[in-house]
């Protein structure tokens, strides 16, 4: 995956090098962003969420009346 992403960085930054400058801005910014999602471990790519925080059983147990 690595390699795919370092790609689409050199693909972007060739794309701006002929590109007007708003264009060649964005371009270049787009393959930075690509460049971390090619390390490892950096983790540009998609994280897992933290487990959720469940409440205690004791607000579950009793008679269930309120």
């Amino acid at each position: 995956m690595e390699d795919f992403y370092r790609g689409f960085a050199q693909r972007a930054r060739d794309l701006a090098e002929n590109a007007d400058p708003f264009t060649r801005r964005r371009l270049l910014a787009l393959a930075q962003r690509y460049d971390l999602k090619s390390k490892p471990g950096s983790g540009g790519g998609r994280s897992i969420p933290p487990p959720r925080a469940t409440p205690p059983t004791i607000l579950f147990s009793g008679s269930g009346e309120a």
